[in-house]
């Protein structure tokens, strides 16, 4: 897709059609609507009167014009962006979006965006103009047979913001790309079939992309994690014939400005397939569990964007990669294993497989020096009851860590909840037999069990853990992207290593 920077006149752009901003309940009484109307002879005006349109976010409305003096395209949509007042620079990346799907249902290859907002960050609105387009293009039909008819795609975007710095505008267009394309890949892996993505296919294509953007690559086998110690991650993995990997990316800057005891790490459960194992699963819904690792995927997404956006920090990516099924080698309820930190866990469920395999992996990546570790994880149904689909949960051990990463997803537009964990909750895993068990009361507190599960794997690190399992996968397709895999979480936590990056300068 090709990007022009707009800094004259929006209508003026040698395009096939104009997006632009409407907030709720305006009227093309002045500025850019009013531009529109006087251009169009009053057109925007009756679309407003007679099909009331109001401005709600993701309403749209669209007609066709004549193109006449300096109105060069032939086509306008506007589209609802809600509350003037709330309107931000991640609400852009909504509006990008929503454009983008619609004018490529209609075989629209080129249009001018119009996000009005004029004293945001040019860089910002920028990005987020073409992220949101890329990320809104994406769809669930890579295995569908071609049909001859598929839409065109978007081949141009053009942004609009009048007297912007035309150096900013593109600058923010190349991260919008990184982030943009590093989401759908995210979102791409955790559509895949598990037939096709194993955790060794996981781990192939983990090492294609480190080679292709410049990222160390290292692949632990089995056997290398048995010279470890990870005997809890090993559990999870001990049923399958497929053989379980530990995904461990490196970017290193050429020249680091943190302190050199410094290093934030994201670790993600990597679960390809989910049965359940012995504790086996319901059929129904099971097929949803080829998302399981999308934890996984998204620290891929992550290391993918940071190899490109080249922060001074070094930053480590650690995936736990296997699948969870039922076979006579496969782990059963009661059985006592240990940790790569030593400690003994009793294995109650082996549906509640993410947290041992995140044990070790949260293990190893203290063990690599990291000193900050977030972790994210499609850990629990509970997660869902309490916050649906509209929140992250998180949790951990250091308030201004959490804090931080709360702030992050404010400034991008993700949202978290954060939920309590406590010296009350850990006491409900303790076991008679072992020093741990991996779950706790029937119904109670299933989401903060996982967490201070894990947070006994932690031993020095400021430590997060979030859990995706409503927020990762959206059941319906909203007006700015389709069904299935959002990508959640990728673009705060690249804004948390831009913070971890100001915070260790010097």
């Amino acid at each position: 897709m090709q990007t022009k920077a707009v800094t004259g006149k929006f209508y003026e752009a040698n395009v096939d059609s104009i997006a632009v901003a409407v907030f709720k309940d305006e009227k093309p009484t002045s500025g850019y609507l009013k531009e529109l109307d006087n251009l169009t002879g009053g057109l925007i005006d009756s679309i407003f009167k007679t099909e009331k349109f109001s401005g709600e976010e993701g309403e749209t409305a669209f007609l066709r014009i004549i193109p006449k003096g300096k109105l060069k395209a032939s086509r306008i949509l506007l589209v609802g962006v809600g509350e003037k007042k709330e309107y931000r620079t991640p609400n852009v990346a909504f509006l990008a979006g929503t454009a983008a799907r619609f004018l490529r249902d209609r075989n629209i290859p080129s249009f001018v965006l119009v996000p009005r907002l004029e004293d945001a960050p040019v860089r910002e609105v920028a990005a987020n103009a073409v992220q949101g387009v890329i990320t809104g293009l994406f769809e669930l039909d890579k295995y569908k047979t071609a049909n001859k008819d598929k839409k065109a795609n978007i081949e141009t975007l053009a942004v609009a913001i009048e007297g912007a710095n035309k150096k900013e505008m593109e600058e923010g267009f190349e991260r919008g790309k990184i982030i943009g394309e590093s989401i759908n890949f995210t979102r791409d892996l955790a559509n895949e079939p598990p037939n096709i993505l194993t955790p060794t296919e996981m781990a192939k294509r983990a090492e294609a992309m480190a080679k292709e953007v410049g990222l160390e690559c290292k692949i632990l086998d089995e056997a290398d994690m048995r010279k470890l110690g990870m005997g809890s991650l090993l559990s999870v993995a001990a049923g399958s014939e497929e053989p379980p990997k530990l995904i461990v990316l490196k970017y290193k800057p050429k020249k680091s400005t943190s302190r050199k005891d410094e290093m934030l790490a994201f670790v993600g459960k990597g679960i390809t397939f989910d049965t359940g194992g012995i504790s086996l699963k319901p059929a129904e819904g099971m097929e949803a569990m080829k998302y399981d690792m999308t934890g996984g995927a998204t620290v891929l997404g992550i290391m993918r964007s940071v190899a490109l956006l080249k922060p001074s920090v070094p930053v480590l990516g650690v995936v736990a990669a296997t699948e969870n099924m039922p076979s006579g080698k496969a782990t059963r309820p009661s059985d006592v294993v240990r940790a790569m930190n030593g400690k003994t866990i009793e294995i109650l469920n082996t549906d509640a497989e993410g947290r041992l395999i995140l044990a070790d992996a949260i293990a190893y990546a203290e063990k690599q020096g990291a000193t900050h570790i977030v972790d994210l994880a499609t850990l629990t149904g509970a997660v869902i009851i309490a916050l649906g689909n509209i929140n992250t949960g998180i949790m951990g051990n250091d308030q201004d860590f959490i804090n931080q990463i709360i702030e992050c997803g404010k400034e991008t537009g993700e949202k978290y909840w954060q939920l309590p964990i406590g010296k009350e909750y850990s006491k409900m895993i303790k076991s008679d037999i072992a020093d741990v068990k991996n779950i706790g009361p029937a119904r109670k507190a299933g989401t903060i069990i996982g967490a201070v599960f894990i947070q006994e794997f932690v031993d020095k690190a400021k430590w997060a853990h979030l859990d995706i399992a409503g927020t990762a996968w959206a059941d319906e397709p909203s007006p700015h992207q389709a069904k299935g895999p959002t990508g959640v979480c990728i673009k705060s936590l690249l804004r948390l290593v831009e913070k971890f990056q100001n915070s260790t300068k010097g």
